[in-house]
């Protein structure tokens, strides 16, 4: 396998960074808070964008033929995961393709189901698109999230839920849903006449032996009641291009949510398209030894705190690069938490009441960064907070 270098950064400063815009004011700050790396891209991503820079023509576009093939060649080979070709549709990114599944599968003030704690934007935009948002809370068990099956069902029943979002893996826990959980969570769902809808963009970034399961491979009949959503953006660190994809098995939901995607007027760039077919192609090494510096990230990390700062809680990750600490030990208030870690730290993390009311006293943390700066990051959070 081609060698990798995962210690040496890309320049985020003065590149237009969401995840370092602070640090170009304070430039001790380090940010570590975003879901994307540190990382610099993978190379063969580099010269696809090069060769495209080359053409004489920026019009617009289609995707080559042999795009739909190389994707679904990747979730065969990657997830086991075989679907026809007209079951994919290319879409702008995940969350644009849950609000299209609220417009065209619940209407306003409905209810739509997801999980405390998780991906806040799941919540906002619910809210942007008038629809009720029902928690159902996750529990902590032996260090990893788990479905309370009972409570999970009882939810849907009393709110008329419509909907449910579903986060696999997991975001912010790093959970990496087993089939019997999915398949526990997915009769209640058919049970009730629930559509899910599951964001999957977390799909290649399953670390520690921990394989990920499409929803629509746990059991057959989930094909007619759900839409699944991924992307090659978290995987191969290209948020920017704008493009995902959308699975829908049953001819009729995919019927309409390709109307509403029309009527959306969504559209993909040639560039996106092109980028997409070169990492599913030729990636694959490179994720390879991304995931490797990934686990060794999380087990630094972990062990870490566990040496010189105990009270602070690591939830054991089986996915992403994302972890879910837990600083209640600490009996700080949220607001003082977060002051200790920004202004005194130094380090920027995701507070965790943004992911629901189960994130008090908890931030989330990107170790996907080199090993010299995740270092630092824990070293200062350790200093601070063990003084405070």
């Amino acid at each position: 396998m081609t060698s990798f270098d995962f210690n040496d950064n890309a320049k985020r400063l003065g590149q237009n960074s969401i995840k370092w815009q602070l640090a170009e004011k304070d430039p001790d700050i380090i940010p570590a808070w975003v879901a994307d790396m540190d990382f610099k891209v993978f190379s063969g991503l580099r010269e696809a964008i090069k060769n495209y820079s080359e053409k004489d023509f920026y019009g617009y576009g289609y995707p080559n033929p042999s795009l739909a093939d190389t994707v679904m060649a990747w979730e065969e080979k990657e997830h086991d995961y075989t679907f026809s070709r007209s079951s994919l549709l290319f879409i702008n990114d995940v969350i644009s393709g849950i609000a299209t599944a609220l417009q065209v599968f619940t209407k306003e003030g409905d209810a739509i189901l997801i999980n405390d704690p998780v991906y806040p934007a799941f919540r906002k935009i619910i809210e942007q698109n008038k629809r009720q948002v029902v928690i159902n809370t996750l529990v902590e068990n032996d260090g990893q999230f788990v479905f309370d099956l009972k409570q999970f069902e009882a939810d849907m029943i009393e709110n008329e839920v419509k909907l449910f979002i579903l986060c696999n893996p997991h975001n912010p826990g790093g959970r990496v849903w087993d089939k019997e959980t999915l398949l526990s969570i997915g009769k209640i769902c058919q049970k009730h006449g629930v559509i899910v809808v599951s964001d999957e963009i977390h799909q290649d970034l399953t670390l520690f032996g921990h394989k990920h399961h499409s929803f629509n491979t746990v059991d057959d009949s989930f094909k007619e009641f759900s839409i699944i959503l991924s992307s090659p953006s978290k995987t191969f660190n290209m948020a920017a291009l704008k493009i995902a994809f959308a699975i829908i098995e049953n001819r009729t939901l995919r019927k309409a949510f390709q109307e509403k995607t029309l009527a959306n007027h969504q559209s993909i760039s040639n560039i996106a398209y092109e980028v997409t077919e070169t990492v599913y192609q030729d990636g694959k090494d490179w994720l390879l030894a991304l995931r490797s510096t990934l686990e060794e990230n999380v087990t630094f990390v972990t062990n870490y705190f566990a040496k010189h700062a105990p009270k602070i809680k690591v939830m054991s990750s089986q996915g992403t690069y994302l972890l879910w600490l837990d600083f209640s030990k600490y009996q700080l208030s949220d607001k003082e938490l977060y002051r200790i870690l920004k202004t005194d730290a130094k380090v920027i993390l995701n507070e965790g009441l943004d992911y629901g009311e189960m994130g008090k006293s908890h931030a989330r943390l990107n170790v996907a960064t080199s090993k010299k700066l995740l270092e630092e990051i824990v070293k200062r959070i350790v200093v601070n907070l063990e003084k405070a």
